[in-house]
């Protein structure tokens, strides 16, 4: 139970009250409050909001405010060991229930659970509908059911999980228990499928805006990855990031090449040996400056607040699913980065694995229209947030300002004659070679492979000898995300045409305007700003800046003596805040944002000696 009263005491249990005093805030963030307040009058819910939105607070809130224990269904053993660790911090009775718990932990968390002294239970779907897990729950006085992740339950969503549908036999066991499903990401298709899936039709629906304003968007053509990824590191030195490739094989390629070139980093993905994986996330949590280089197998569960910046080296298939993975940075709202890297060969591969899916015709037919809403998110000349806002049935209704197209706009060419000088060549050199070897003829380049083939002698030779290589590899790629052209795999990749989308633009019946691709500088000051210490980011003055230094120090021994990872204890905000405001007593010191009264007892005279020593 709430550490700072016993169920017999006089402490205000009303949402604003426990807002404050267990996690130390003093007013609702969106749309949390009317959320709050409906889940507590008993009703089901389903809560859209951004990641670092503050979803959690919506059942964590009504878990302390109602009587009994709340079940919380997790997808991760990671995402529940955070979030248990978190609650633990604010005096909150939390537990959690899975396969790496070890035995003397599992039997204490169960006679908790036993006695009702568990204010949160987090379970994952397979251990929570285990026969011996209901019975045992149904004896017990249940507060409420959050499904966290409710994007599995859906056969439409980028994480669907077959055992998330199960789900739906819940209010048979638990008549009358409000239930809440929550999601970062969700499409109107998918909210609608969550619902139905969970048998909630009559739930009513908070969706927040999914616009996240302190991400810088961007994407760029595959020009030369590793040079792109050096880059992109070297504006965040000693910061922590993400970076997403296709296979596993990928992953640990770039992780021992950034090791190789000055940036800590490790490799996770599912193929690797538990320990392994273990020692990766564990580093990761431990607040280290290092740089994951994962599958999308290090997904959910991530709690770092302090992440820095998220890259895509191969194309997410769906807007979900990117937004899903570069939501993981900047969760504590400071501003981070976002790259994605994509080329021709990537929307071809797409388009291949879609083509041969073994899925219902129905299922490749929406995962089709999700593939194809992605191509053109690359590809977008508008702004690119307000894009991909679209793809969830938003509307920004201006420019952000903070992506790509906004710091940089890009142009458009008519490029009609040039994407029939592309399909001329594919074409008369038998659609059978590579897209190097294209951009060779039309650059009447003499290469062992034009000349074998007398490639030297058609009439499309030196067509597009005035402009350069990568203006050509742009073309290609473009008409490749146009469905003009499509890449075959096999033993090589080959270019080759798409009659019906092809011919229209060999006759001039077609029109095609083109992005310019000329690489301009970005405005990366937002960024730049902060790996520069961050004076004008963090708006704190020099002393302000030590002040805050010292704290981190401080936070990081503190969460080593206790095994936990730095963030749960305090985020960098409410440090900063409190490096800001030098609170002189612990009542000061209990106004700062973040701090309750859990940590304040725990925390703050400690925070008072490295104030007084700074």
């Amino acid at each position: 139970m709430i550490a700072e009263a016993s169920p017999d005491s006089d402490f205000d249990r009303t949402p604003r009250a426990i807002l404050r005093r267990v996690f130390g805030y003093s007013a609702f963030r969106g749309l949390q409050e009317p959320a709050i307040e409906h889940i507590l009058g008993g009703n089901d819910a389903l809560v859209l909001m951004p990641t670092g939105g503050g979803k959690s607070i919506c059942y964590q809130l009504p878990a302390l405010a109602r009587q009994g224990t709340a079940i919380i269904i997790s997808p991760l053993i990671a995402l529940m060991d955070d979030q248990v660790a978190a609650l633990r911090q604010l005096g909150i009775s939390a537990g959690a229930l899975h396969s790496d718990l070890e035995p003397d932990v599992a039997r204490a968390t169960g006679r908790a659970l036993d006695q009702g002294a568990l204010d949160l239970l987090y379970v994952s779907p397979e251990r929570l509908l285990l026969s011996g897990t209901l019975e045992r729950l149904q004896r017990q006085s249940i507060a409420l059911i959050a499904i966290d992740e409710a994007h599995c339950v859906s056969q439409w969503g980028h994480e669907f999980r077959p055992e998330y549908r199960e789900l739906a036999c819940l209010p048979q066991h638990f008549p009358g228990v409000p239930r809440v499903a929550l999601t970062a990401t969700a499409d109107p298709r998918t909210r609608e499928d969550i619902l139905r899936a969970l048998g909630m039709d009559g739930a009513r629906v908070f969706a927040a805006s999914f616009h996240r304003p302190n991400l810088m968007i961007a994407a760029e053509p595959k020009a030369g990855e590793t040079a792109q990824v050096d880059a992109l590191l070297k504006r965040h030195p000693g910061e922590a990031g993400i970076i997403y490739c296709g296979s596993r094989a990928k992953t640990e390629r770039m992780a021992l090449w950034l090791n190789g070139h000055g940036h800590p980093a490790v490799a996770f993905h599912a193929g690797l040996p538990p320990d392994t994986k273990r020692a990766a996330a564990a580093r990761f949590r431990s607040g280290e400056a290092i740089t994951v280089v994962a599958t999308i197998a290090f997904g959910m569960g991530i709690d770092r607040p302090d992440v820095r910046f998220v890259a895509h080296l191969d194309m997410p298939d769906s807007p979900e699913a990117y937004y899903q993975q570069i939501g993981r940075a900047g969760r504590d709202g400071d501003p981070s980065e976002t790259l994605l890297l994509y080329g021709g060969e990537d929307i071809a591969r797409a388009r291949y694995f879609l083509q041969t899916s073994a899925a219902p015709e129905e299922q490749k037919r929406a995962m089709r229209g999700r593939l194809e809403a992605m191509i053109s998110l690359t590809e977008t000349t508008e702004c690119r947030t307000a894009a991909l806002l679209r793809c969830f049935g938003e509307e920004l209704g201006r420019a952000c300002g903070h992506c790509d197209s906004c710091s940089n706009p890009v142009t458009t060419f008519d490029g009609t004659v040039e994407a029939q000088k592309v399909l001329s060549a594919v074409y008369r050199t038998g659609q059978r070679f590579g897209a190097l070897h294209v951009v060779n003829v039309l650059l009447g380049k003499e290469t062992d492979a034009t000349v074998k083939w007398s490639h030297d002698r058609l009439p499309t030779w030196g067509i597009g000898a005035d402009r350069s290589a990568d203006f050509w590899r742009g073309v290609i790629r473009q008409l490749i995300a146009k469905g003009a052209l499509d890449v075959e795999t096999g033993e090589y990749a080959t270019v080759c045409l798409v009659p019906d989308r092809a011919r229209p633009i060999l006759r001039g019946e077609e029109k095609v305007m083109l992005r310019d691709d000329v690489p301009k500088p970005r405005d990366r000051r937002r960024t730049a700003d902060r790996a520069r210490g961050r004076p004008e980011v963090d708006g704190l003055s020099a002393e302000g800046t030590t002040l805050f230094d010292a704290l981190r120090v401080w936070r990081s021994a503190e969460a080593k003596g206790q095994g936990v990872p730095p963030y749960v204890i305090f985020h960098d905000a409410t440090l900063r805040e409190i490096a800001a405001v030098r609170p002189g007593t612990l009542d000061d010191l209990g106004m700062v944002k973040g701090v309750g009264a859990s940590k304040l007892g725990r925390y703050g005279a400690a925070v008072l000696e490295v104030i007084r020593q700074g």
